[in-house]
């Protein structure tokens, strides 16, 4: 343990300490209509625009209250951004978790067709760990780049496993499904192998009674193989307190699982690989390479190169604050990581008291240039960045 953090911390000082990456400002906290804005995703349609989506929080900070799906376009890569729209307003309750992916193998619809999934809940996620309550899981499309939306579809049954006593009589109390979350972050689509064009989201879950240091936490992914039409449920990760979950194609058609610690009895990310798909794990593993503060990540698959893919990794990277934005860089299938930067940290002691940088999600936005959008300086704003990744 020791000489991984060691590791983790030679690593993060041998990075050049400069000005932060320039950044233009996406949402600001109390402003247009909602006190905080949380938890960023996005994607880029068939035309060229990002779509940069969050949580609105209507009153406060919370996680739970009257929260809104928001979102926002911009057609010029990120320098300017229109004005919200307002996608998903449970009334009162929470709607969460934006979690976006664009289609592109449905023939029905040439120019793409974006998905966006999200959850609901009516109770605080300790409520329902403790079993007070239900998270529910949906999706809206959109088939002209993100300017409407259908009706929502719950795809709760399909995906989740509440209620179990009045599904299976004989179930033990540990198999009930308690809390449930989409990613966050971006959704993925397979583009080699057996499994090409399957829409894959990754999830987790709480087991059974509210585990200590939040080890009741598994991660899992669902996914269709037919364009929205039916949902299947992936194998659970097997390392107890497995948590946010960003997923990308590896080479070959394979999968990488990239995992928060809700423990935090180790800080670094969990990894689980996939030969099927997501259906099931070949291996899970902490990576020493990506250390982690408890916080969400997000990965990308952005090039091949010599018969592997070429990967995207941000999160923030202090093990003991959120702090020290880094997207990584992998040429070799998520193996190692030579190829960091630096994109935001505090730079004053009072800074350093709050959380600097934390939610992170990544998009392709050309051949040589990396979108990041974030939360800082103690979600205050979300902020978008363009960085050459192969510089």
């Amino acid at each position: 343990m020791r000489k991984n953090l060691l590791f983790a911390i030679l690593l993060i000082s041998s990075l050049s300490i400069s000005a932060q990456t320039p950044f233009s400002v996406v949402y600001t906290s109390g402003q247009e209509g909602h006190k905080t804005y949380r938890i960023p995703a996005i994607i880029k349609n068939k035309q060229g625009h990002l779509l940069a989506f969050a949580e609105g929080r209507v009153h406060g900070s919370g996680d739970f209250g009257d929260i809104n799906i928001v979102l926002k376009m911009s057609r010029d890569q990120g320098r300017t951004w229109s004005a919200p729209q307002t996608l998903v307003d449970y009334d009162s309750l929470q709607a969460g978790n934006p979690t976006p992916v664009l289609d592109t193998t449905d023939p029905r619809f040439p120019q793409g067709r974006i998905f966006l999934f999200y959850n609901t809940g009516n109770n605080h996620e300790n409520e329902i760990r403790e079993g007070k309550g239900l998270r529910e899981v949906w999706y809206k499309t959109s088939t002209d780049g993100g300017l409407t939306w259908s009706t929502a579809v719950n795809i709760t049954s399909q995906v989740h496993r509440p209620n179990q006593p009045a599904r299976n009589p004989t179930y033990t109390f540990k198999e009930d499904w308690r809390h449930y979350a989409n990613g966050p972050g971006h959704g993925m689509q397979f583009t080699q192998g057996p499994h090409a064009g399957r829409i894959l989201i990754a999830a987790n879950h709480s087991e059974g009674p509210r585990g200590e240091r939040g080890s009741d936490y598994r991660a899992h992914s669902f996914y269709t193989d037919d364009h929205g039409a039916t949902f299947h449920l992936g194998a659970s990760i097997s390392i107890p307190g497995s948590n946010e979950s960003s997923a990308t194609e590896i080479s070959g058609g394979r999968l990488m699982m990239n995992i928060r610690n809700q423990r935090g009895d180790i800080r670094q990310r969990i990894i689980g690989l996939s030969d099927d798909g997501g259906a099931t794990w070949k291996e899970t593993y902490f990576d020493a390479q990506l250390p982690d503060p408890i916080c969400e990540g997000s990965i990308l698959t952005i090039a091949q190169a010599k018969g592997k893919n070429i990967l995207a990794f941000s999160n923030a990277a202090d093990v003991k604050r959120r702090d020290q934005l880094i997207l990584r860089i992998s040429y070799d299938d998520g193996k190692t990581w030579p190829n960091a930067k630096l994109i935001a940290q505090s730079s004053t002691e009072e800074e350093a008291k709050h959380d600097f940088a934390a939610y992170s999600d990544l998009v392709l936005v050309n051949k040589k240039t990396v979108g990041i959008l974030y939360e800082r300086k103690d979600y205050s704003q979300i902020v978008f960045s363009a960085i050459r990744w192969n510089e």
